[in-house]
């Protein structure tokens, strides 16, 4: 099963390092990983996607909060979230196929941040379900390059800062 960790930490050098090993260390790949600074610039804030056995993962849990670094670890799993991922793709869109294209990122809602002369790069926010969808779409025309973001995840509704 696939887990989601909203993990606060020190922003500090070697903290993501750390927070990665225990994974490593436990023979687990982590398939997304997003780390960026909070509202607060003395802490940053993790979004880690892992697939494993429910009980090991809540073990991996318990060793990060553990961590002199980690000041909070959340595991969003079964949470209500609202999720995005950000996708940027060179699509090969010459004369003959860019109206197509353009018309497939219309209906995705995306943008299109570059027009080459054989090309156009598209950027695409949403769940990983569109993500995966969009792709697929634009496949057929060429995908030239794919980068994407990993999830980013936060619960729905109002949270205190100290829960």
């Amino acid at each position: 099963m696939k887990h989601t960790f909203a993990v606060l930490v020190e922003n500090s050098p070697g903290v993501l390092s750390k927070v990665a090993g225990l994974f490593s260390r436990r023979g687990f790949n982590i398939e997304s990983l997003v780390v960026s600074e909070t509202e607060d610039s003395s802490t940053s804030r993790m979004t880690i996607v892992v697939e494993g056995d429910n009980r090991v993962l809540e073990q991996v849990g318990k060793q990060l909060n553990k961590q002199v670094d980690v000041i909070k670890v959340n595991d969003i799993t079964n949470e209500e979230t609202v999720e995005r991922q950000l996708c940027l793709i060179r699509v090969s869109a010459d004369q003959s196929t860019r109206q197509e294209v353009l018309q497939i990122t219309e209906v995705f809602r995306c943008r299109v941040v570059d027009i080459g002369r054989k090309s156009l790069i598209v950027e695409a926010t949403g769940d990983e379900a569109k993500m995966q969808a969009i792709i697929r779409s634009l496949w057929p025309f060429g995908i030239m390059e794919l980068v994407r973001t990993g999830k980013v995840a936060m619960v729905r509704g109002e949270r205190n800062k100290g829960k």
